[in-house]
């Protein structure tokens, strides 16, 4: 269920970012709600998720995952592009997730 709960932060987390390109500096209202509304669901489901995963791999998931899916938006929906450094500095965030989830103790909480 804590991983449930980390999914739901890193989604709500990446709608308060992509709103936040198009609350224009929080001078549009419907968007800066969104920011607001997206980023207080991110952190309660994060703390959630923070009773039985350990704080840095939490992060570090999150983060990450956070990372290539803003990346991904701003690709598509902003037409932002990536250079060959930015999409292998994102692949390596990618990776590093995955070795944490696949190989890690750690993120099975064993101490």
């Amino acid at each position: 269920m804590s991983y449930l709960y980390l999914a739901i932060a890193i989604l709500a987390e990446v709608i308060g970012t992509s709103a936040l390109k198009a609350s224009d500096g929080f001078t549009r209202p419907l968007p800066s709600l969104i920011v607001a509304v997206g980023y207080a669901v991110s952190f309660y489901f994060l703390a959630l998720a923070l009773r039985a995963i350990p704080v840095g791999v939490a992060y570090a998931i999150w983060s990450g995952v956070g990372i290539a899916l803003i990346t991904l938006i701003g690709w598509i929906v902003f037409k932002q592009r990536l250079d060959a450094p930015a999409l292998a500095g994102i692949a390596l965030i990618v990776a590093g997730v995955v070795v944490i989830q696949m190989s890690s103790r750690a993120a099975a909480g064993v101490s």
